[in-house]
């Protein structure tokens, strides 16, 4: 006879995750990754390519002036975010994202066809800021309708798990990214080669992958969230106006992001110069390193985002705080200073353990503050202007107080935007017991 199982052990419906949510959850998130992979491939090689579109001097000078170009390319982030936050709440998540993935293929196919400086002057750093500018038109509106599209189709007990492939995906840009470059660096190409014309390779291979991307998406299903306020006036949906009624939730979404986004570029993109331009390691060490320790942080993703499952998104966030307001500037001060590689290793690894506290689930929280015809946009829009300001700039004043013999000033910095974000995860409401999402099929 077969047993009768306890209520409490039955799954609720809150719990399962049909056949069409999980391919949903899929396609959405191999999008996401092909549309940061060419978003992180510009930052990935750009110790072998900052010589092709600048005149010949300091190799700090040269990575500052790639550096200027990756922080503009941010500034294009908030309008990308407001167009693709406006077309998601209006017309819908999927055409969005569809389109968003298109124009990062094009940024991507100017990037890997611009001549050199050499070659056509002023005209390469200009064609190379016009790509950059492209992909963050794009890429800003991808974090805001990606975050809204996986938050919307998880089941609600198991939202933190589900919308955590956001950053596991987003990380896997840089990991795909990045073994293109050890796979070049190892077997394929000399550095020489990789500094004259190796560079395009992983610029043309990301606008091909685009394609792959652009499938998937054309055959993504529309969430049920938007399918509910489809009939709703225009003027209701993905608004300025609209989402300056929600001047609370406006705030959280930048004041959570403030700390969060320059650990995480700071730990990340910038990490992989900072290992060669101050810790002084090889740019084949310096790859690597990056390679197995974003690996190992795209899996904590996943496990910090159950957490937050069980005991909420608050806790956390100040956990993330926390250790970040104290531990920065001894780690950043002790990886500086190293000389083994694997203390190297264990250093960077912590920060990027104590960083996953908000990476895991910040697209989820920012999904809980908003309803959904306003969602994509408020999602996106705040959330890209204190990347623009704070993420985007993160290497290159970096960069610069390194230039200045004031790099430890950075790591002081870090730690107050840190703190400051501490401040408002100690007095929000916890997104989980208080969602949005939950509002949804009402």
């Amino acid at each position: 006879m077969e047993k009768i199982k306890h209520p409490d052990q039955i799954p609720s419906t809150a719990d399962r995750i049909s056949v069409r949510q999980l391919k949903a959850i899929f396609g959405g998130s191999i999008g996401n990754l092909v549309e940061w992979y060419d978003w992180y491939a510009y930052s990935a090689f750009a110790i072998y390519f900052s010589a092709s579109f600048f005149p010949k001097g300091n190799p700090t000078t040269q990575l500052l002036n790639t550096a200027g170009i990756f922080a503009l390319g941010f500034l294009m982030r908030p309008l990308g975010g407001y167009i693709f936050g406006r077309i998601a709440d209006q017309i819908g998540r999927k055409q969005s994202m569809t389109l968003s993935v298109l124009l990062m293929s094009l940024g991507s196919l100017l990037i890997a066809c611009t001549p050199t400086y050499k070659t056509i002057g002023l005209l390469a750093p200009i064609l190379l800021l016009t790509a950059r500018l492209l992909q963050g038109l794009s890429v800003g509106g991808e974090y805001g309708v990606s975050a809204t599209y996986l938050s919307e189709m998880a089941s609600k007990n198991r939202r933190g798990f589900y919308s955590s492939f956001q950053y596991v995906t987003l990380i896997g840009g840089q990991l795909l990214a990045l073994a293109i470059q050890i796979a070049l660096q190892q077997f394929f190409l000399s550095e020489e080669q990789l500094s004259e014309w190796g560079w395009r390779i992983p610029f043309a291979f990301g606008a091909i992958l685009s394609l792959v991307a652009l499938y998937l998406r054309k055959n993504l299903e529309e969430t049920q969230a938007f399918e509910n306020q489809k009939q709703k006036p225009k003027e209701k949906k993905g608004t300025l106006k609209e989402l300056l009624k929600h001047p609370k939730a406006v705030a959280t979404v930048i004041g959570l992001t403030l700390g969060g986004t320059l650990a995480f570029y700071t730990y990340t993109t910038y990490m992989q110069k900072f290992l060669v331009n101050t810790v002084h390691m090889s740019k084949e060490q310096s790859t690597l390193m990056s390679f197995f320790t974003l690996f190992i942080f795209a899996c904590l993703q996943p496990v910090f985002g159950a957490l937050s499952d069980k005991i909420g998104r608050r806790p956390l966030l100040i956990g993330f705080g926390s250790l970040g307001t104290l531990c920065t500037v001894p780690l950043l001060t002790t990886l500086s200073h190293t000389t083994s590689q694997w203390e190297a290793f264990f250093l960077l690894m912590a920060a990027l353990v104590i960083v996953s506290g908000y990476t895991s689930i910040n697209a989820v929280v920012k999904a809980e503050l908003f309803p959904a015809q306003i969602r994509a946009l408020g999602v996106g829009l705040p959330y890209a202007l204190t990347v623009a300001i704070f993420g985007g700039t993160a290497e290159y004043i970096a960069l610069w107080l390194k230039d200045w013999n004031h790099e430890t000033y950075y790591y002081w910095y870090i730690t107050f935007c840190i703190f400051l974000s501490l401040i408002v995860y100690v007095f929000m409401r916890d997104t989980k017991e208080n969602s949005r999402l939950n509002q949804d099929t009402q």
